[in-house]
């Protein structure tokens, strides 16, 4: 398939209702667990790890969409609807735990932990992909941080 970066494969009654994720109960025997961590289409999985201190993202994509599952670590996931100008909602997001975000969603990550996650997505992560979708934003200001 030429085109297929450009194919949609979801559509936003697939998506979770809240940005926390609760995951579903792992199946467990005496091999050890499965965890089921996103059961809908996607196009690019990415292992990401981060300092203390580090700030991701201070964007928004306009029609990418991203789940992020912490393997280790620990960080704030701040939010809020593109152009909304009241302060961000703020979710402690830490080992074992997964949130969502939506196309047109402000987002801004600072670890407060050395972590390690994977950023499940829509849409491919070459990037020229990336680039044209994503639009960047100063929701956290990295001088107000402090850990």
């Amino acid at each position: 398939m030429k085109d297929w970066k450009k194919v949609l494969l979801d559509t936003p009654e697939m998506w979770p209702s809240s940005t926390h994720v609760d995951l579903e109960e792992p199946f467990v025997d005496q091999r050890g667990t499965i965890q089921l961590l996103v059961n809908t289409p996607m196009k690019n999985i990415t292992l990401i790890t981060s300092k203390v201190g580090a700030i991701r993202a201070n964007h928004y994509h306009l029609t990418d969409w991203h789940y992020m599952y912490m393997l280790e670590g620990e960080a704030e996931y701040h939010y809020r609807p593109v152009g909304d100008k009241d302060k961000p909602k703020v979710v402690i997001w830490k080992k074992g735990e997964m949130v969502f975000t939506p196309p047109m969603e402000e987002h801004t990550t600072v670890f407060t932990k050395e972590s390690s996650f994977l950023a499940m997505s829509r849409n491919p992560r070459d990037q020229e992909s990336y680039e044209s979708d994503v639009k960047r934003v100063q929701l956290i200001d990295p001088e107000d941080i402090t850990l």
